[in-house]
Formats: C-alpha cells, sequence, structure tokens
C-alpha cells in the first residue's frame, strides 16, 4: 500500500521526530537518500555536470546539501540561488566546501541558465511542500532553461502537495525523490504527471505518522487479498448473484458490456434486466435474463443500474426500483444523470456511483474544467453531498469512501487507453460483481479500477495499438491471475 498523507500532518510528524534527533540529522539523512538518488540516474558521477535550482527554504537545504555530496564524488555542481540572501547558511556552506559554486539567479542570467543548460542533471529545490501557486517569472524562466534530467525534491515545484491541483507554471519533473511518505498531490493528476518516477527514501517518520492516511494506493498484494475465492461448499448463489439493469433500444450494446465485465467479477451468477435480453444471451447464454421489473427478477446481493438506460420513464422507474432494494446499488451513466441526493436518503444499503468529471459536474452543478482541475476536493464533495462511496474516473481515479471517514483511494494502474466508448460499462459490471460477492462498497470500487486499469494495460501491451471495450473484458481473467501471482 502507498499511503500520502497531508503537508499538515507531515509537519507535525516532522517536529515530532527533529525533537528527538540532533539539530540537522533529519535533513542530512534526505540529503543522503537524495544524492543517492542522483548518483543512481546519472550512472556514473565523477566529471558529471550538476545544477541546483534553489529557493530560500528548507527544499532549497536539501538540495544543497545533496549537492555537496555530488561535488565530494567528483560532480562539478552549480547551485542557481533565487533568493541569495534567505538560501539555507548550512547547506551553501557544505557545498562551497566540496567544491561546488553558487550564483544569484538574478545576476548574469545568462552563466545561470548555462549552467542549467549544460547540466547532466538538474536538482529541483524552488519551494517545498508548502508551496502554494505556480512558479514566479524568474523560476518560470530558470526552468524553462533545463535541458538534462529533471529530479524533483519532494515534489516538483509549481504543484499543491496536498490536493494535486496545478494552478499556473509548475516543474516537470523525471523523477521526484519524496521523504518521510508520499504526499497527495505525487499520487493524483494533474501533479502526479509531472512528478515522473516518484522514490520514497525513508528518513524515520513512519512512527511518528496517524495510522489513517489522507489518501492511499493499493497494490498488487493489497488487490490479491481482496480478491473473493469461492470455498469447497460454494455455489453460484452463494457466492453472490449481480443484477445488472443496463441497455435500451438505442444502446444495447452497454448490456452487453456490462454483463462481460460482471461475468468476470467474482460472482456466481449475472441476472440482466431489460430490453437488451437478446443481444445479451447471443454473445454470454450464462445470463440470466428478466424483462423486469427489477425487484421481481431474482434475489441479487448487488445490482448495476444505469450503462445505456437512456432518460426516459421507463429508465426512472428502473432506477426507482433499484434504489429501493435493500442490497448495495452501483449507479452508473445514465442512471447519474436520473439521479438526486434525496434518491438516496431513504437508503440503508451501500450506494456506489461512479461518474466521469462531466458526470460528476453536472451532479455538483460545477464547470467540468473545475472538476477536473480539482479532482480531491470534488470527490470528497460528492460523497459527502450524496451520502455514498464515489468513484470519480478519469487520468487517475479516485474513491471516496462515504459516508464516513476513511481514506480516499488512487488507482495506480490508469492507461489513456481507457478513454473508449464502453470501457466504463465494463467496469460497472465488474465493480457491481465484487459487490455481489461480499466486497465493500470502497474495496469494490478500488478492486475494481485496479483489476480494470491492468487489463486496459494488459490488452494493448502486445501492439501498443488502440483497444475497444470488449478487449478489456476479455483481459480480465489474465490480470486476475496475475494478481494473484
Amino acid at each position: 500500500m502507498r499511503i500520502a498523507y497531508s503537508v499538515e500532518t507531515v509537519r507535525a510528524a516532522e517536529r515530532d521526530l527533529m525533537a528527538r534527533l540532533p539539530e540537522g540529522a533529519l535533513m542530512q539523512r534526505a540529503a543522503a537518500g537524495l544524492a543517492a538518488a542522483c548518483a543512481g540516474l546519472l550512472g556514473r558521477v565523477y566529471g558529471a555536470r550538476v545544477a541546483l535550482l534553489v529557493g530560500s527554504g528548507d527544499n532549497g537545504g536539501d538540495a544543497l546539501y545533496a549537492g555537496a555530496r555530488l561535488a565530494r564524488r567528483g560532480a562539478g555542481v552549480t547551485a542557481v540561488l533565487l533568493a541569495p540572501d534567505r538560501a539555507h547558511a548550512g547547506g551553501l556552506r557544505a557545498l562551497r566546501d566540496a567544491g561546488g559554486r553558487a550564483i544569484p539567479a538574478s545576476y548574469a542570467s545568462d552563466s545561470a541558465e548555462t549552467a542549467l543548460a549544460r547540466a547532466d542533471l538538474v536538482l529541483d529545490g524552488i519551494v517545498g511542500i508548502g508551496g502554494k501557486g505556480g512558479l514566479r517569472p524568474e523560476a518560470e524562466r530558470l526552468v524553462r532553461a533545463v535541458r538534462g534530467t529533471v529530479v524533483a525534491v519532494d515534489l516538483p515545484s509549481g504543484v499543491d502537495a496536498d490536493t494535486g491541483e496545478v494552478r499556473g507554471p509548475a516543474v516537470r519533473a523525471d523523477a521526484t525523490v519524496t521523504f518521510g511518505t508520499y504526499k497527495p498531490g505525487l499520487l493524483i493528476d494533474p501533479a502526479h504527471e509531472r512528478a515522473g518516477a516518484v522514490r520514497l527514501i525513508d528518513i524515520g517518520l513512519a512512527p511518528h505518522l496517524p495510522p489513517v492516511p489522507d489518501v492511499e494506493a493499493l497494490q498488487h498484494g493489497d488487490v490479491a487479498a481482496l480478491l473473493p475465492r469461492p470455498g469447497a461448499e460454494s455455489d453460484k448463489y452463494r457466492r453472490g448473484v449481480v443484477g445488472v439493469v443496463a441497455g435500451s433500444a438505442r444502446y444495447p450494446g452497454a448490456a452487453v458490456l456490462a454483463v462481460a465485465g460482471a461475468l468476470r467479477g467474482g460472482a456466481g451468477a449475472v441476472r440482466y434486466v431489460g430490453p437488451a435480453a437478446d443481444a445479451v444471451i447471443a454473445r454470454f447464454p450464462e445470463t440470466l435474463v428478466h424483462s423486469g421489473p427489477p425487484h421481481k427478477a431474482g434475489r441479487v446481493q448487488a445490482w448495476v443500474v444505469g450503462p445505456g438506460l437512456g432518460d426516459d420513464a421507463a429508465a426512472r422507474q428502473s432506477l426507482d426500483d433499484v434504489l429501493a432494494s435493500d442490497v448495495p446499488v452501483l449507479v452508473d451513466a445514465d442512471g447519474l444523470r436520473l439521479l438526486s441526493p434525496g434518491d438516496l436518503r431513504s437508503r440503508n444499503a451501500a450506494t456506489l456511483l461512479t461518474p466521469h468529471a462531466g458526470e460528476a459536474a453536472a451532479l455538483l452543478g460545477v464547470p467540468r474544467e473545475q472538476v477536473e482541475q480539482s479532482r480531491l476536493a470534488h470527490v470528497r464533495t460528492l460523497a459527502e453531498r450524496y451520502g455514498a462511496t464515489v468513484l470519480l474516473k478519469g487520468s487517475t481515479t479516485l474513491i471516496c469512501p462515504g459516508p464516513g471517514p476513511g481514506p480516499v483511494r488512487v488507482n495506480p494502474t490508469g492507461t489513456g487507453w481507457l478513454a473508449t466508448a464502453g470501457s466504463g460499462d465494463v467496469l460497472s459490471g465488474l465493480t457491481g460483481s465484487l459487490l455481489a460477492a461480499g466486497l465493500s462498497t470502497h474495496d469494490a470500487a478500488s478492486v475494481g479500477a485496479y483489476l480494470h486499469g491492468l487489463a486496459a494495460r494488459h490488452a494493448t501491451a502486445p501492439t501498443g495499438a488502440p483497444i475497444a471495450a470488449h478487449d478489456v473484458a476479455a483481459a480480465l481473467p489474465e490480470v486476475w491471475r496475475d494478481v494473484l501471482g
């Protein structure tokens, strides 16, 4: 599990740890890890050209101390100081003692830009995790001069550590070396996309952090532990039955794709309710079909409602019927367009909403661009307003539990190839099946998104060519086996 904490929590943990250590010891730990990571990227340190972009805070101090360590190993190190009068005094002294040099960014700017352009590796130590807003003009100008590998110190300057928001010019790093714990912005787009490969350096912070993080990301082992496994006494009904209410005369394929995902999600059986029964049975004869209404279709342990459902009176009746049930319900696509917060207030069972950014914006009454820029804030607002777990699809899919506390989960397996018609229908069916198999809404959404992303990667891996939604569904058994190892 990758776990991330807010800046406030990290600062408190650092203060607690520093009170137990000699002065400067924590910065030295960070600098040692940072220098080792840079040496690994350089391959050969002796004779390499390294530039440091140094701001006024401890982030700049980390860069200076790491630069000193590289200089002692034979690298030519130049620090470009954006605030010479406020540069970390100890780090600056260490760099000079090791044979490095420091030049002000505002003096002989050609020299600063030349040093940055010629460097094999540039350390971004402009601002740390407390920085807000984009880069200032002078910093932006210097960043544009860089040609070599960029390593961000703790996180790329110009991004928001707590939210992943990018509100102005920001560094685009090839790699980020972060200390003690991940920060939410390293896991959430648009900041995540600017972080490059992220390496976590242990500086002894973990015992001083609270047990529940702000954000977390499942890994293979976490997903494997959650996957449903049938026992010796299992039958199709004990394994769970998922009901799928999807499709219409206009969109029969949505029903087929949702059922395709559901059949590969761990439940023992799939009941389909809707007008696309012939198309579903032609493709998947193992499906149990019913013309409706849903409450007469037979017992289920979870419902999926919405993909391709339409927005007419019949669709509204189907949604109301499903929401009146006493089992978990996943609402997607057209179901979301028909939904209001009041529809969920009388529910005793759990509800999972799976909007993309446009659907989330409509549910909240805000512009889509606002949701995409501030994904973390909006997924939390949705979960609170609707009293439901929310899976917000996108470049980084977020899963917020609701109602109640708990970390937001970030799915690490997504790929741009999932931006194809019908892939969300497959995800809904898959996740609904996991709900029917007994997983909570939080776990089912997290595991579903993880497997869905892996399946897309697997489907496109042989050729790198575009994929269709049915390719994602077909790849699910292989990635299921891969996760179980």
